[in-house]
Order: C-alpha cells, then sequence, then structure tokens
C-alpha cells in the first residue's frame, strides 16, 4: 500500500513527497525523467529497492514539479527550480542536511545541488547518469539533436504504451506484467506532451563547468552495458569530481531496481555508512553578479557633492533591496557599483534587470556581468576568481546590458530567458577561454514606462495642457527661451515631469509619440540632463513648473 503523501511549498508550487524509514541519515532519492509517488511501490521490484534504501536511512522520496502527484501546470522547469525543490522538501520534514541519490536526470540536479549546497549535502551518488546529454567537441558520449527530436517526436505520438522500455530494462522486456506496470507509471507520471518537452529541455543540460566545484563524498555508479547512457559518461563524471569514487558494474539495464540491484545497493549502503563528513562549507557554487554605473563619474562632477550623494544613496538603496528581494547577499561596494552573489543563476538574472531599469529612474547608467564558478568564504567575505570574472564580463556590457557567461546560460535552459551570443573572449590574468552572451530583453536602453489607463492618460495630459497654454502662454515662452528652449519643449517638459509617457505626450499635445520623443532628447540636451528624474529636479530649481 503506497504511503501518506504530504506536500511541500516550493514558491508557489506544491511538491508531493513521502518519508519512508527511520535511519540516522538522511537520503534524498531523486528518480530520472519523469515520476510518480504510489506508482514506485506497485512494482514489487521498484518497492524493494525503496525499501532496503530505508534501511539504513531515514528515505525522502518526492515527485519532481509537473510530474507525478506534484503541480503539474508548471511549464517547463529548469534545474535551478527542481533544486529548490530538493530543499522545499528537506525543509518540510525538518532535514538540516542529506545524501542525495539522482538516477539519470535526477543526477545533474543532484550534482549541482551538491556544489550550491555543501553543508546541506552529507554525500553525492548518481546512478546511471550524465554531464550533457547532446555531443560536444569535448564530449563525445552523448546524442545528437536530431536523434533527440526524432525521441521526442516518437515519444509524444506514442505515450501510454511501453516505450523506452528496450533501452531502459531489456531483461524484463518480455515481462508482460512489467510492461504493464511501465505503461502505467509513464501514463500517470506526465502527460505526451509534458514528457516530450522534458526531453527536448534536457537536451540543453550541461554540468560539465560544475563537476570540478563539488566538494562532497560522491560516489558514481554505472552499468558497463547501459542502453540508455554509455558508460563513458559516467566515467566522465568520476573523472571531472574531485575525489569521487567510479563503480562499474555488470548488465544492460538502465533502471537500478532492474537486473542485479543487490550489487548497487550493496555499494550505496557501504558508502553512506562508512562515509566521511564533509569539509567544512567554505567553497561553494555560487553566480557572482557585477553592476557598474557606467556614468558615475560624469553624473558626479556635474550634480556636484551633495545632489550625487542622494543620488547614489538611491541606487545603493535599489542594488541593495533587489539583491535581497531575489534571495543574494552583497558581496562588497566599489567606487562605481557592487559584488552580489547568489544560489540560483535566473534569480540572479533578474536582479540584475531589475537593478538596470531602476537605475534608469535615477538617471544612472548601470552594465552588469554574471558568471557562476565556485567562491570561497573567508571571514572578511567572498573570494575567488569566479568574482574577478563577473567583473571582466560586466565590462563587456554595454550601458544597460546585461551580459552573462556560458557558464550561466547553460543552467538557466527552460527559464525563459533569451540570449544573443557576444563571442568568445579571453580575460588577462584569468584562465580559459569564455563565451559570452547578452541577455535579448536587456539590449535595448529604453524601457517601456508606466503608463496609466488610456482614457485617464488622455484626460489628465489635455487637461495639464490646457492650464499650461491658456493661462502661462507668455510668461512661459519668456521663462522657456532663458534655458534655450522653445515654448513647445516647455509644454512638454512639465508634461514630462508630471510623470506622463511619450505615448501621453503626444496624445495631449496632438503630435505623434516619435515627435514627443525628440522633444525629450532635445530638452535634455539642452539642460545637460540624462533621464525624467533630472529634468524634472532643473525644472523645479528653476521655477520652470
Amino acid at each position: 500500500m503506497p504511503l501518506p503523501t504530504r506536500y511541500a511549498k516550493s514558491g508557489d508550487i506544491n511538491i508531493a513527497y513521502q518519508v519512508v524509514g527511520d535511519g540516522p541519515l538522511d537520503l534524498v532519492f531523486v528518480m530520472g525523467w519523469v515520476s510518480h509517488l504510489d506508482w514506485f511501490w506497485e512494482e514489487p521490484r521498484f518497492a524493494r529497492f525503496l525499501g532496503r534504501l530505508a534501511s539504513f536511512s531515514r528515505l525522502l522520496l518526492f515527485d519532481k514539479r509537473g510530474t507525478g502527484l506534484s503541480d503539474r501546470a508548471v511549464g517547463l522547469p529548469t534545474l535551478e527550480e527542481r533544486m529548490d525543490d530538493v530543499r522545499a522538501v528537506m525543509d518540510a520534514v525538518g532535514s538540516e542536511r542529506a545524501a542525495l541519490l539522482g538516477i539519470s536526470e535526477g543526477g545533474p540536479m543532484c550534482a549541482l545541488f551538491a556544489a550550491t549546497y555543501p553543508e546541506r549535502t552529507a554525500a553525492l551518488i548518481i546512478l546511471g547518469s550524465y554531464a550533457r546529454r547532446l555531443k560536444a567537441p569535448a564530449y563525445r558520449c552523448g546524442d545528437t539533436p536530431d536523434e533527440r527530436d526524432r525521441l521526442a517526436e516518437h515519444v509524444e505520438g506514442n505515450w501510454g504504451s511501453d516505450i523506452r522500455l528496450p533501452a531502459r530494462a531489456p531483461s524484463l522486456m518480455h515481462d508482460a506484467r512489467f510492461r504493464e506496470w511501465w505503461a502505467t507509471y509513464l501514463r500517470m507520471s506526465a502527460s505526451p506532451g509534458a514528457a516530450a518537452a522534458l526531453i527536448r529541455m534536457n537536451m540543453a543540460i550541461d554540468i560539465r563547468h560544475v563537476l570540478p566545484t563539488i566538494r562532497v563524498p560522491t560516489l558514481i555508479i554505472h552499468r558497463t552495458g547501459d542502453r540508455s547512457l554509455p558508460v563513458a559518461a559516467g566515467r566522465y563524471l568520476a573523472a571531472h569530481i574531485p575525489g569521487a569514487r567510479f563503480i562499474e558494474l555488470p548488465g544492460d539495464d538502465h533502471l537500478p531496481f532492474v537486473g542485479d540491484q543487490d550489487a548497487i545497493l550493496d555499494e550505496v549502503e557501504q558508502f553512506l555508512t562508512g562515509a566521511r563528513p564533509a569539509p567544512e562549507a567554505d567553497r561553494v557554487l555560487a553566480t557572482v553578479m557585477a553592476a557598474e554605473i557606467t556614468n558615475a563619474a560624469a553624473s558626479a562632477a556635474r550634480l556636484g557633492d551633495r545632489r550625487w550623494s542622494g543620488v547614489r544613496d538611491g541606487y545603493d538603496a535599489l542594488m541593495r533591496e533587489a539583491v535581497d528581494r531575489f534571495r543574494g547577499q552583497e558581496a562588497s561596494r566599489t567606487v562605481d557599483g557592487g559584488l552580489a552573489t547568489f544560489d540560483g543563476p535566473a534569480r540572479a538574472i533578474r536582479c540584475a534587470e531589475e537593478i538596470v531599469r531602476g537605475a534608469r529612474g535615477l538617471g544612472l547608467q548601470v552594465r552588469t556581468g554574471l558568471h557562476t564558478g565556485e567562491v570561497v568564504a573567508v571571514r572578511e567575505g567572498i573570494i575567488g576568481a569566479a568574482l574577478h570574472l563577473a567583473v571582466q564580463v560586466a565590462r563587456q556590457a554595454a550601458p544597460g546590458e546585461v551580459v552573462v557567461s556560458n557558464t550561466v546560460k547553460d543552467l538557466v535552459v527552460g527559464s525563459g530567458l533569451d540570449f544573443q551570443p557576444l563571442g568568445d573572449r579571453v580575460f588577462p590574468g584569468l584562465p580559459g577561454e569564455w563565451r559570452l552572451f547578452r541577455l535579448a530583453s536587456e539590449t535595448s536602453a529604453a524601457q517601456p514606462e508606466p503608463q496609466l489607463r488610456h482614457g485617464e492618460a488622455i484626460r489628465e495630459a489635455y487637461s495639464v495642457r490646457v492650464e499650461t497654454t491658456s493661462i502661462e502662454r507668455t510668461s512661459a515662452a519668456t521663462r522657456a527661451s532663458s534655458h534655450g528652449l522653445t515654448a513647445r519643449e516647455l509644454e512638454v517638459l512639465r508634461l514630462l515631469a508630471a510623470g506622463h509617457s511619450n505615448r501621453e505626450l503626444g496624445e495631449a499635445l496632438f503630435i505623434s509619440p516619435t515627435t514627443a520623443a525628440r522633444h525629450v532628447a532635445n530638452i535634455y540636451a539642452k539642460l545637460s540632463v540624462d533621464s525624467r528624474a533630472e529634468a524634472t529636479a532643473y525644472a523645479h530649481h528653476h521655477g520652470l513648473i
């Protein structure tokens, strides 16, 4: 009979989990591709496999978001989001530290968690898994994109049958009862479209750069004849994770509970019950964001010390609040910006976007760079080459842009973020060649401004226009000319200071938004200001409004 299923909150998503056993060690079991908690227990071999794990641990089982008993309508989840689901389940059961066991696709997620949260990871075990799903020049043990695309189409078109069984469990492909269990397991775990989408998403998984940063005891197990993933993929993992132990076992089955499961379980139990404690968590994987104000010196000289101090205080508050909201930590402040670290690259990118947008309202031009790598916690703060790389990446960005290294881009696949390639860079004093990408949503420095509802904008803007043109026309022309503005530009300035967008300016003055934008640009140039905020302050100071 299935165990009681409970739910943990991971953001707004409900994650289904079960707890079995009461051993001294917490062990999180992460199934690959798709899963269904209740249907685990309907297959005697699977039930025995899980029972053996629970005999020496408190075993935590869960369905990843989008599959099984967890919330389904969640879009394509990223590795980062799924990693947060592990943390949510651990928090729900009061687990401060656990070993992670990842099967197939669950392996990269567990590896990323171990690198990011070594203080919460007692050990890492990866069964029949990989670092990258597709072939690459330096990685020949993957599939081609065409092969994965054909697989996704085949899966979606034949979902509900015993699809993929010859590759997953060849030793049981003629067992009618197991074939029926497998077909039902797949149907209960995900929809056809979701299963195919997950296959396509997994095509982009690439954690090769994460592997050297893993500092917890690690065991890699792979069967020699695995028909789903070649043993070379397991060897690659072991060769690139420091101190990892690699066990190669005979057999053709990919599913670990099929075939000689005791050979696997014996190695897992020996490894966990005899594992040494992880070293102090002074080295962690983090995403570093470097933000730099590109017009800081010019703005300070133009505004003077007092006004610049106020603007800079506003920017510091903006950055502090944004970093806090996206669960980051400020690492340091600089004359022209600052550094912050995040445990998730997608949150770091969203934070960078918010800082760039918010800075524009202060009349500041900010460029940001992000890199994911290993950092070291010391008494004075955070150190490491990753910080220097993030600074160098930021210096490749134009004002108003967010630029990331390939280590960041590779980890946010499926998040909906779009990038444009900037080419490869070599940075003085830093090893390697780095491929950079511009965040597509930030390629334009000008972002849409908040707008009132259409009818309200016209009425409000038009009322200001009537007041200006009918009551103050004569004095307006005089004041405008003394500051180099035309009467029309003074009208535009007043509406601008009242908070209206270019579209609303056009509606109020019966001109096109393009013409309104040209007037605004002329005003900025004539008043030597760079933003709406500075133009408004200038108008108030000189009695123009």
